[in-house]
Formats: C-alpha cells, sequence, structure tokens
C-alpha cells in the first residue's frame, strides 16, 4: 500500500447510507433505555370488559346506590385516576367486585372529575372507601388498613337476609303460605345461612316472588320427607300442595342459582289473588298446611280440604289430644298401603286424625267406646259413618291392626253406615290463631 493510500472497504470520511441508518438505531436504543429507566406514571383505568367494578358519575349515585338502599348493601371506592395507592388497590378491589358479582354492588368514583361529590362525601383522601348498608343504618368510611378482604366482609355482613330457618314446627304453614310463591329450600350442613342465600333471598325480584327457606342437617323430619342425601341440596316446591318439585343439579354460585331460580319465578306476583270473574280478592297470606301433610288434622278450616271436597272416604284417626309423630308414621304407612292396594279399583281412601279434646261435639257424635279410635266417613250425597268395632271387652285397639280390619270389613261391603242426624255436621270447634313472631336478620 502506498502512502497516503486507503484502505479498501468503508470510510468515516466519506459517509453514505450506511452512516444515517447506524445513527437512527443508535437514537432508537437510547430512547428506549431512557423510557425503561424512567419511573412509569401511575394510571387507574376501569375497563368494563376487564374489570367487574361498576364506575359511576356524581350524577348517577341516586339511581344506582341510594335508590336501593331500603333493600341492598353496596360499597364505593373514591379513587383519583393519576394515585400511585389507588392504582395499587385497583386489583384487590376488583377481586371484591367479582367475588360479589350480582350479589352487591361494587362501585368506583374518580374524585379527580368529581370533587365536588368527593368533599360533600367527606372524603380528603384516596384511596377511601365507604360502605353503604341497608336502611336505617347510616353509611359509614372503612377505617383501618385498605384491603379487598375488610370491603367484603363489610359487605358481607350487611346482606339482607329474607331466608326463613325451617324446622318441623313451621315447615307447614312455611310451605302453605303465599301459595303463588315458589318455595326455595336450601339443606345444609352448615349453622349460619350462606352469603349466597342471603343475597338471593333478597334479589330485587325474588323477594316478591319466591320463599326462601334454610334447613339445617339436624332437621331430620324435614331431611328425610325430601329425601336429601347429601349437603348442601336446593330444593324448589310449587303448587298448591307442593306436588312441583325441582332438584338443582348446577354450580353452587350466585349467577347460575340465579338463573335457575328464576325459571320458576314469575316477576310482578302480588299479594293477592281474584276469585272467579275478579269480582272478590282473596288474602294468599293464610297458610294451608294440611294441603302437604301426609295425615293432615281434620278442623274447621281444614275438614273441606282434607275430607269433603273430592271423591273417596275419609279415614279418621279419633285421638283425646294431639296425634303423636309414631301414630302419623304409623297412619302414612296404611295410608301408602292402601292407596297402592286400591289403584286398579277406582276407590279412594283419604287419610286425617280428629283431636276430640277439643272437637267436643264431634265426641258426641262418633260416641266411640275407647280412644284411639278409628270411623270412616262418607261425605258424599248422604252424610254417614262407620266406626270401629272394639269388641265386647274392648279388646280391639286402635291400633294398626285395629284400622286394618275396619278397613278391611268396608271394602268387604261389611260395614254397617250410621247417618248424620239432620245431616247437618256439627258445629266444630273456634281455635285462636297463635301469634307469630316476626322473623330477625
Amino acid at each position: 500500500q502506498e502512502p497516503g493510500s486507503q484502505a479498501p472497504g468503508l470510510h468515516f470520511s466519506d459517509p453514505g447510507p450506511w452512516y444515517f441508518l447506524f445513527w437512527m438505531g443508535a437514537m432508537r436504543w437510547f430512547l428506549l433505555s431512557a423510557l425503561a429507566a424512567s419511573p412509569a406514571t401511575a394510571k387507574v383505568v376501569i375497563e368494563a370488559m376487564e374489570h367487574d367494578i361498576m364506575q359511576i358519575q356524581a350524577s348517577t349515585f341516586d339511581g344506582i346506590i341510594s335508590k336501593f338502599r331500603d333493600s341492598s348493601v353496596a360499597s364505593l371506592w373514591f379513587f383519583k385516576d393519576e394515585n400511585k395507592d389507588d392504582e395499587k388497590f385497583l386489583d384487590e378491589y376488583n377481586k371484591v367486585a367479582g367475588e360479589m358479582k350480582g350479589m352487591a354492588k361494587v362501585c368506583a368514583i374518580n374524585c379527580n372529575e368529581y370533587s365536588v361529590f368527593c368533599e360533600k362525601q367527606g372524603v380528603k383522601e384516596t384511596p377511601t372507601v365507604m360502605i353503604y348498608p341497608p336502611n336505617p343504618v347510616p353509611a359509614f368510611k372503612l377505617e383501618g388498613k385498605l384491603e379487598g378482604k375488610a370491603v367484603f366482609n363489610k359487605l358481607a355482613k350487611f346482606m339482607p337476609d329474607q331466608t326463613e330457618k325451617i324446622t318441623k314446627d313451621n315447615v307447614d304453614k312455611f310451605l302453605t303460605t303465599d301459595v303463588t310463591k315458589p318455595k326455595a329450600l336450601l339443606f345444609s350442613n352448615k349453622k349460619s345461612v350462606p352469603l349466597i342465600w342471603k343475597a338471593l333471598s333478597s334479589e330485587t325480584v325474588f323477594k316478591r316472588t319466591v320463599k326462601f327457606g334454610f334447613v339445617t342437617e339436624d332437621m331430620s323430619d324435614i331431611v328425610q320427607r325430601y329425601k336429601v342425601k347429601k349437603f348442601p341440596t336446593v330444593i324448589i316446591q310449587q303448587g298448591a300442595k307442593g306436588e312441583k318439585k325441582d332438584t338443582y343439579t348446577g354450580e353452587l354460585k350466585f349467577l347460575p342459582l340465579k338463573d335457575w331460580v328464576n325459571l320458576h319465578s314469575e316477576s310482578g306476583m302480588g299479594d293477592k289473588v281474584s276469585s272467579a270473574g275478579g269480582a272478590k280478592e282473596e288474602s294468599v297470606e293464610e297458610a294451608k298446611p294440611w294441603l302437604v301433610q301426609e295425615v293432615p288434622e281434620l278442623t274447621a278450616k281444614s275438614h273441606q280440604d282434607v275430607c269433603f271436597k273430592g271423591e273417596g272416604l275419609c279415614v279418621i284417626y279419633l285421638k283425646d289430644g294431639e296425634a303423636t309423630p309414631a301414630e302419623i308414621d304409623m297412619l302414612t304407612g296404611l295410608s301408602k298401603k292402601y292407596t297402592s292396594q286400591l289403584s286398579d279399583r277406582g276407590a279412594k281412601m283419604k287419610w286425617m286424625w280428629m283431636n276430640l279434646a277439643i272437637e267436643s261435639a264431634y265426641k258426641d257424635l262418633f260416641g266411640a267406646a275407647q280412644l284411639p279410635s278409628a270411623a270412616v266417613f262418607n261425605p258424599h250425597k248422604r252424610l254417614r259413618f262407620t266406626l270401629m268395632d272394639h269388641g265386647e271387652d274392648g279388646e280391639v285397639k286402635g291400633d294398626e291392626q285395629g284400622i286394618t280390619k275396619l278397613l278391611d270389613k268396608v271394602l268387604g261391603g261389611d260395614a254397617r253406615f250410621t247417618m248424620v242426624k239432620g245431616q247437618k255436621l256439627p258445629g266444630w270447634a273456634q281455635r285462636e290463631a297463635a301469634a307469630g313472631k316476626k322473623a330477625e336478620l
């Protein structure tokens, strides 16, 4: 190579297209590095498609929260969209919104946009969460360390509960009061009503159209009656006599349960029903427990439904006092036995019991030689009855064997019926309804 000559190749003294490309690449690298090194600006952005939080405006607060304070609970997060602490709280609060989806309103409002509203609510710094319990409990600010768990617990604590705890003493009344409303029953091995069940019972439509009951595992009589084998189990019963039953088989979460209950619910249900022609309104509040009992008591209120309406003979177990559970079980067993035997013969027997210690006029009518006893009453056309024959020495008892002997005699055509004097029923005892206690939430 001669002195002063240049080596072949690319030289800085001879700039070309490569130089421009190199410079642009270096600048791009420099800018990206600078951006990566600089701290990101905090920004709270609530997206409808990504978050379960309901973001509201000052003008919509009344329509979304205040309007429903009588029957629901809600929370409101006051935030500033460029506050780092608010940005950190976003995911935690959104988790609460997801867990409470459909059960409670989990809302948020941007105090940078609605500063006057936030000031009126007494909010001086963010993040702040206010809880709005059902009236008359006043709204309050959540104190202490602000965590999603604390928000969830407060919402759960103030969730309205319209359920009724079901026992053997009130189950029949529960099932037959408001006959137009489906009865939803949760059978549980827990002692307290679950949050989901409370939320369903107080849902805007369901609180008017469906009755919710809670049955604990130790209510063995009710558990056996519905043949419940596992807990939790949800059953809906419909019809004046509870003849329609449906067991829930889906996921035990609020939204799928709500959809299922909604299939059985009719919105806009009133508290009264009209008789034929709409001329008269009758209250549906009065319970008719005898409609769902296997062996109901025969009284002034029940006698038409239990015995005198429809076809069939009335088998009446006569007792000087209340029938015991063992006696009811015995009569239920006989009822099923004879229903099966008579199904192909076109005959029907309706089973019931009567407390002659109260119904003294009927004690005189039947004139049983001993109690307990039994009578078969024919309420059609001509009122007549036949009474159990206890034998000359009273050796035939009013038990399963004695009742079986009486029925076999009736079905065999050998029973002798006695006409009711004057073809008019004796007067029924007037009973005072027990004063019901108001349910406490």
